[in-house]
């Protein structure tokens, strides 16, 4: 007796559980959540819609600039390294060819890269295609989470209602505040002290601040 096995419709995998009426609701309402600013005390840090240009974006990390104690943000990219001050949006250093064991985080087991201009010494550790991650929450009751309802594209949420499943109103308890549509996700998350959020992709770099308020930025440099 030959025994045959029917294809699922659409190539779905028979072992695939179906989502729940809970969890259809829960994806529809992110699903239909537009982006929307990040709420005050956070503002952007660069005037561009998608961030700064950074081609070929392999991850970044976050130091403390020694003499102003402004978060930092460290690029590691197909181009070399570059650092960013996370309150100005001005980039301060620039390694167009580091050293070949130094170039990607890949090379060493705590993925980390040399730091350069101020945080020369130190090494800075990077999230982001080769692993990693940043942090997730801060002090004072923020969290930030990546969610993907409609694979592959993340969405980056703000919450100060202690994530999901973000039951109250979008755009007052929770504010989808990046669309990762147009380039690859690398990495998202929150500087050590809070003050800073950050959003990678492959080609550019998104950053918030509640530090001193300077202004946006309006520096054209790009990391390539």
């Amino acid at each position: 007796m030959k025994w045959t096995k029917e294809t699922p419709p659409g190539g779905q995998s028979d072992h695939e559980p179906e989502l729940s009426a809970y969890q259809r609701a829960m994806r529809n309402r992110l699903l239909a959540a537009p982006v929307v600013p990040a709420p005050e005390p956070w503002r952007l840090v660069f005037e561009y819609e998608y961030g700064v240009p950074v081609g070929g974006l392999l991850g970044i990390g976050f130091a403390t600039d020694p003499a102003t104690g402004h978060d930092l943000v460290m690029v590691v990219s197909s181009d070399g390294h570059g650092l960013f001050d996370a309150v100005t949006g001005e980039k301060i250093a620039r390694d167009r060819d580091p050293a070949p064991e130094d170039s990607t985080p890949d090379a060493v087991a705590d993925l980390s890269c040399p730091g350069l201009g101020p945080i020369t010494g130190s090494r800075v550790h990077i999230a982001g295609l080769f692993g990693g991650g940043l942090h997730t929450t801060t002090e004072d009751g923020w969290t930030l989470e990546v969610v993907t309802p409609a694979w592959p594209n993340e969405r980056v949420l703000l919450s100060g209602d202690g994530g999901l499943p973000h039951t109250g109103p979008h755009g007052e308890e929770w504010w989808h505040i990046f669309h990762s549509n147009y380039s690859t996700f690398r990495a998202a998350g929150f500087s050590p002290s809070g003050r800073t959020i950050a959003v990678a992709t492959s080609s550019d770099l998104s950053l918030w601040t509640r530090g001193a308020n300077t202004g946006t930025s309006r520096s054209s440099n790009t990391e390539t």
